[in-house]
């Protein structure tokens, strides 16, 4: 059996019930799940959803934030059990699934209008 027929099998069965519902170009806050020791915390990643891929069970949204000057971003899994909750900020205004040419952009010129 090839890993694509896995995927869908598994797929099929262990899709989250509650999968969060955003669209590119809304800033969202990740409650990530990190494990320190034997112990468990939440950790929040707030930004902008600038890529959604996939789809399915390998389903991945990255997110980007400026945080100290720097440009940081993360790939999230949707159905990862490391990622706990996507809360939706607030509803960009966007003409465009991939939002990479924010990259370049800095200060209020990289903000995305909000969606009315």
């Amino acid at each position: 059996m090839d890993a694509q027929n896995a995927l869908k099998l598994i797929s099929n069965s262990s899709l989250k019930e509650n999968a969060p519902s955003f669209d590119v170009g809304d800033t969202v806050r990740v409650q990530v799940r990190i494990k320190e020791g034997d112990k468990y915390r939440l950790q929040a990643f707030e930004g902008t959803v600038i890529a959604k891929r996939h789809g399915g069970i390998q389903e991945t949204f990255t997110v980007r934030r400026v945080a100290h000057g720097t440009g940081v971003e993360r790939v999230f899994p949707v159905h990862s059990p490391v990622v706990d909750s996507v809360t939706v900020i607030r509803h960009g205004k966007v003409r465009r699934s991939k939002l990479y040419y924010l990259r370049d952009r800095v200060g209020k010129a990289a903000k995305l209008k909000e969606k009315i």
